[in-house]
């Protein structure tokens, strides 16, 4: 990379690390540019406004999202296989991000009446990756691992809600064993699902 875009990713990266923290609404220019050692107009430089930095950080934590959870699960054989590695990676990164925070989840709080181009982004994520969920609990209806009859729109309902619980009571509460606790409740939630008969074959 050139120097200035160099520059550029290393401001995002600190934005970032800012953003979960504080969520975006606590990211200011003055705050970044203390940290990058640098003015406020060499910050505004690269980015025209602070809600032109906070749409980019916005892609940013996107961008990361998809390469550690979506892409190496869509490797993952169609089915449970697929679908297990998604939950399986989405609680590492949950896991990771209890010592920073979530701006899937400190955005909902901070959008969710705040009208504007950053919570139509932030929806549209969201929803992207409720999509692919969606598909992988589909997929797995389709091949049979899970019940004819099941409603895939419950099921990520179900996951989401785990997710949010693993969140709330590691970062929030502090309470040992929330992962494992996540854990556990997934597999109890597959088992409910899961097609009896197709089961009793792939033994």
């Amino acid at each position: 990379m050139r120097k200035g875009e160099q520059t550029r990713a290393a401001i995002l990266d600190v934005a970032l690390e800012l953003a979960s923290r504080n969520g975006l609404e606590g990211l200011t220019i003055g705050l970044l540019a203390d940290r990058m050692n640098m003015s406020k107009s060499g910050v505004f430089a690269h980015f025209g406004s602070r809600e032109d930095l906070q749409m980019e950080v916005l892609k940013l934590y996107h961008h990361r999202f998809e390469q550690e959870v979506f892409f190496p699960s869509v490797k993952e054989a169609r089915g449970l296989p697929r679908l297990e590695s998604m939950f399986a990676r989405w609680v590492k990164r949950v896991s990771v991000e209890i010592a920073s925070g979530c701006i899937y989840i400190s955005g909902a709080v901070e959008y969710d009446d705040r009208p504007g181009p950053i919570r139509e982004s932030l929806v549209a994520m969201v929803r992207a990756w409720q999509g692919a969920l969606l598909r992988a609990v589909q997929q797995s209806i389709d091949c049979g691992d899970l019940q004819t009859g099941a409603d895939p729109q419950q099921l990520v309902y179900e996951m989401y809600g785990l997710i949010l619980a693993l969140h709330h009571d590691a970062r929030f509460l502090r309470v040992p064993g929330a992962l494992d606790r996540a854990n556990r409740g997934f597999a109890r939630l597959i088992e409910n699902y899961r097609n009896p008969v197709h089961s009793k074959h792939s033994d």
